[in-house]
C-alpha cells in the first residue's frame, strides 16, 4: 500500500486537552544560515515529544527557541495557550517560562549538597515543604540516599538523575531535555533514560527531548519529529516512522537498509528476493526498493537446487541476533549482497545454499527520480512489526 501521514499531525490539538507547548511557523537564521524553516508542532500534557535528526538538522535551535535562550525571529510559541514568544512583542526571559531544563552537562552546584541542588528552585515554599519535594523526586529516581553528598563525590549518571530532580522540582508544565544521556556509557545510559521515562510519565508533565539517538527516540517517545536540513520530514508515533516512512531518509535513519533498484511492472518490482509490490506507482518507472535486514527471512536447504541459488557468504553472531551476508541470486545471472538480521544463533556455513523470503511490511519503494517521490510516500506490504534493528546497508545493482 502507499503510505499515508501519521493519524496525528503538527497542528491539530487532540481532543478535550489543549497543548502545553505550541510552536506556529518557526523560523530562524544565524547569519545567512537558515537553521529552521517553517516548523510547527505540539506537545501535549504528560507526552514525550522527541526532536530527532542529525547534528545540525535544528533540533537544538528549537529547544532553545521554547526554553527562551534564543528571541524568536519568526512565527509564534505558546505555552499553555499563553503567547511566550513572538517577534516584536516582548521577549519572556527562561526563568519566567515555567519550564525544566536539562542538558547534556548536569551543570550542578559544586558547593551544593545534591538536596539543596534540588531545593534551590523552590524558594517559595517552607522549609519543610521544600525538603519534603526533594526528597520525593531525588527517592524515585534512586537518589534519596544521596541527599546529604556533594556532586564530585556521584558519577556522571548520578549527577545526571539529580539535575533532572532539580529540573522537575518546581513542578514545570514542560520538560526540555537537550541530549541528557549522551555523555553517558551504554548500559548506564539505558537505565538513567528508563528511570527518567518513568519519572516524567508520573509526574505527568509534557516534555520535548533533543536526540540524534534514533533507538532513544523510540524508546523515550510518544511521538517522534525528524528533522533535515531545518524542516520536519515526518511526524509521528515510532511505529508509524518506522513501519509507514514518507521517505528514504526516514527509513535509513532508523537503521541502514538493503537498497536495491528496479523497474515497476503492473504494480511490481521484480528483485533477486522475489516481487515486490509498488501500487501507485506508474508502469516503467524506476524505483529504488528498500529492505531492511530482519525483513529477509532465510532458510537453509538440505540440497542445493538444480538451478541457480542464493547461498551464505559470512555469518556473524552478535549476541541477540545472527548477521549474515547472503549472495542472492536471480534470473540472467543477477547478483547482490545483502545482509540479514535473525533472531539468535543460525550461523550456517560458507556457501551454505539458502532461500529467501521477504517480509513486506519492511520494505518500502521510492521513485528513483526525488522529484517524482514528492506526495507519492512509499508503496509496501502492511505494517506488521514495530521494532528496531541496526542493519547493513548496500546496493545490490
Amino acid at each position: 500500500m502507499t503510505s499515508q501521514q501519521p493519524s496525528f499531525t503538527a497542528g491539530q490539538v487532540a481532543p478535550g486537552r489543549a497543548p502545553v507547548l505550541a510552536m506556529h511557523n518557526i523560523r530562524h537564521a544565524y547569519g545567512h544560515h537558515l537553521a529552521v524553516e517553517d516548523v510547527g508542532l505540539e506537545v501535549r500534557q504528560g507526552e514525550v515529544v522527541c526532536l530527532l535528526g542529525p547534528s545540525g538538522c535544528g533540533k537544538t535551535t528549537l529547544l532553545r527557541i521554547v526554553a527562551g535562550l534564543e528571541v524568536l525571529q519568526r512565527g509564534r510559541v505558546d505555552l499553555n495557550g499563553q503567547a511566550i514568544g513572538r517577534p516584536g512583542r516582548g521577549h519572556v526571559p527562561p526563568e519566567k517560562r515555567n519550564v525544566g531544563l536539562a542538558f547534556q552537562d548536569s551543570a550542578l552546584f559544586p558547593h551544593l549538597s545534591v538536596l539543596e541542588n534540588v531545593t534551590f528552585g523552590l524558594e517559595s515554599l517552607p522549609g519543610r515543604q521544600r525538603r519534603r519535594r526533594a526528597m520525593e523526586l531525588l527517592d524515585q529516581l534512586g537518589m534519596g540516599r544521596y541527599a546529604e553528598s556533594y556532586p564530585h563525590t556521584l558519577s556522571g549518571g548520578q549527577q545526571q538523575r539529580v539535575a533532572l530532580a532539580r529540573a522537575l522540582a518546581p513542578a514545570p508544565q514542560l520538560m526540555l531535555l537537550d541530549e541528557p544521556f549522551s555523555s553517558l556509557d551504554a548500559r548506564l545510559r539505558d537505565r538513567i533514560r528508563d528511570d527518567t521515562l518513568h519519572v516524567l510519565k508520573r509526574v505527568g508533565s509534557g516534555a520535548l527531548l533533543v536526540t540524534h539517538d534514533p533507538e532513544e527516540a523510540m524508546f523515550m517517545a510518544d511521538r517522534i519529529a525528524l528533522m533535515r536540513d531545518g524542516h520536519i520530514v515526518q511526524m509521528g508515533t515510532p511505529r508509524e516512522l518506522y513501519c509507514a516512512p514518507v521517505d528514504p531518509f526516514v527509513v535509513s535513519f532508523f537503521g541502514e537498509v538493503n537498497e536495491l533498484e528496479g523497474v515497476v511492472r503492473q504494480g511490481r518490482v521484480d528483485t533477486p528476493v522475489g516481487e515486490v509490490m509498488a501500487p501507485g506507482l506508474p508502469d516503467g518507472s524506476r524505483v529504488r526498493v528498500m529492505i531492511r535486514p530482519e525483513a529477509l527471512r532465510v532458510v537453509a536447504l538440505d540440497e542445493p537446487p538444480a538451478d541457480h541459488h542464493s547461498h551464505v557468504i559470512m555469518a556473524k553472531l552478535l549476541g541477540r541476533t545472527s548477521l549474515l551476508h547472503i549472495c542472492a541470486h536471480a534470473g540472467g545471472g543477477r547478483e547482490s549482497h545483502l545482509h540479514a538480521r535473525v533472531p539468535g544463533v543460525f550461523l550456517p556455513d560458507e556457501g551454505q545454499p539458502v532461500t529467501i523470503r521477504l517480509d513486506p511490511s519492511q520494505v518500502f519503494v521510492f521513485p528513483a527520480d526525488p522529484g517524482a517521490a514528492a506526495g507519492a510516500g512509499a508503496a509496501h506490504g502492511e505494517a506488521e512489526q514495530d521494532h528496531r534493528e541496526y542493519a547493513y546497508g548496500h546496493d545490490g545493482q
